[in-house]
């Protein structure tokens, strides 16, 4: 039986301090006892001398520091994982919230998991469909990689998001694909949605999902995206399963980081957020990737917001340095009335190049690829000079580059939150739009591939 302590000295905010305290860890759950009866979680943070500090999961309210009881569990914190997660919806701290039973668990993990060894990863390759042509056809997600979408306030991330776990499968039908859906610090209106959209479409069936409010405790929105890798890699590396996580919002879990080390008195970093905050981002986005010997792959998508639209803030910022690319979110494509509003050039899969191609998708694709990256950049910079000089200063050749631009905005990049695109239907869309320009200008491709498939 655990030692009970009635020596709590102090409680200031989500922290609690306890005295005279005996072979206690850090990182080690604890549990308060109310002098009602009622039961609270706690964390350890730090342990000096016999006095340990404690983070409370929920309110301090209620706690008489007198007759609350402390007992200190002996282990860190734990998801009980099962193949009955599928289709069910946790809490931030792996607890259902759908109204089904509890999970009857094959094992209990510890929820910072183990990292990966270098030297026993895959080295990603195989292509992921997320039915986005913007994504599938221009900036390739591959199965193990780690590619965040940058967004900003007021931009449609949530409905990219829900899309991308509907639509996402992996193309060899005979292997199982599951999503894990973390949401952090979201509104009771957004966790209504990604529920629903689940629903609706039977995507639930292959989900699980870790849903934390914005009324719930910091350290609960800490635990959220670590109760929802551990998930994946239990599917994953235990079950062999193909395994895409989505997290939103990457944002407010810096926020919740920044919130509880400003409780500790930390020195703080970069716009207040803490110092460590770059090693704990990656030990989040190194849990996704491929291992040698493991038919399952951990595939990651964080979203963030950046703040004020700024890709140097440090959560952008970090994020871009530990993933393999990002795709941006574009607010004037956005007012143009383009879904989803994906910015094509500055967006980037480092990745892509090893899922492509023949066998993988189709042996047109890297060539059209960059074809319709460099005649979108002209469309671009020819519809620039038209706003400045007018349609009379273009040559007939840039005129039909602004027509291209128009068009595969339109008719490529925006395709409703509902539409689901085979990467064959992507890349017959790329071949539409290119031949709106003479054969002459596609010198990105080659002879034998324009035989076969320009029409222009």
């Amino acid at each position: 039986m655990p030692k009970e302590y009635r020596t709590i000295r102090e409680v200031a905010g989500p922290l609690m301090m306890i005295s005279d305290v005996e072979n206690v860890k850090y990182n080690e759950l604890g549990e308060i006892e109310l002098p009602n009866g009622e039961r609270r979680r706690c964390r350890v943070l730090e342990i000096n001398e016999g006095n340990a500090l404690v983070q409370l999961f929920e309110s301090a309210a209620g706690i008489n520091l007198d007759q609350s009881k402390v007992r200190f569990l002996g282990r860190s914190m734990e998801l009980p994982v099962s193949p009955d997660m599928l289709s069910r919806v946790f809490d931030g701290l792996g607890r259902p919230i759908d109204g089904g039973p509890d999970i009857l668990p094959e094992k209990r993990v510890d929820i910072n998991g183990m990292p990966m060894n270098p030297a026993a990863r895959n080295y990603p390759q195989e292509f992921i469909q997320t039915g986005v042509s913007a994504i599938d056809g221009l900036n390739t997600l591959v199965r193990g990689q780690k590619l965040p979408i940058f967004s900003a306030s007021g931009l449609p991330h949530a409905q990219l998001a829900a899309q991308i776990a509907r639509q996402a499968r992996v193309r060899n039908d005979d292997q199982q694909f599951a999503v894990v859906f973390a949401a952090m610090g979201i509104t009771f209106e957004e966790s209504n949605y990604f529920i629903e959209s689940f629903k609706e479409t039977g995507a639930i069936d292959r989900a699980v999902m870790f849903i934390n409010l914005a009324n719930d405790p910091a350290i609960e929105r800490i635990a959220t995206p670590k109760m929802a890798l551990t998930a994946a890699e239990y599917l994953a590396f235990d079950l062999g399963m193909q395994v895409l996580v989505i997290m939103t919002d990457i944002t407010n879990y810096a926020d919740a980081l920044r919130e509880v080390s400003a409780a500790r008195k930390e020195v703080p970093g970069r716009r207040g957020y803490p110092g460590y905050m770059y090693t704990d981002l990656a030990t989040l986005y190194e849990r996704a990737g491929r291992q040698k010997g493991k038919e399952g792959s951990v595939t990651l998508i964080p979203i963030l917001t950046m703040p004020e639209d700024d890709k140097t803030h440090p959560i952008p910022d970090l994020t871009g340095y530990i993933t393999e690319g990002q795709i941006i979110l574009s607010r004037e494509l956005y007012r143009k009335g383009v879904t989803p509003p994906i910015d094509v050039l500055p967006s980037l899969s480092r990745l892509k190049d090893k899922g492509i191609g023949k066998g993988r998708t189709r042996e047109d694709h890297a060539s059209t690829m960059n074809q319709l990256f460099a005649a979108y950049a002209r469309g671009k910079e020819a519809k620039e000079l038209m706003v400045i000089l007018g349609e009379v200063a273009l040559t007939d050749v840039d005129k039909l580059y602004a027509k291209f631009a128009d068009a595969f905005e339109q008719e490529y990049v925006s395709q409703g939150y509902n539409t689901n695109r085979s990467i064959e239907q992507t890349l017959d869309i790329g071949w539409k739009l290119l031949s709106i320009l003479p054969r002459s200008e596609l010198k990105r491709i080659s002879d034998e591939m324009l035989d076969q498939y320009y029409k222009g």
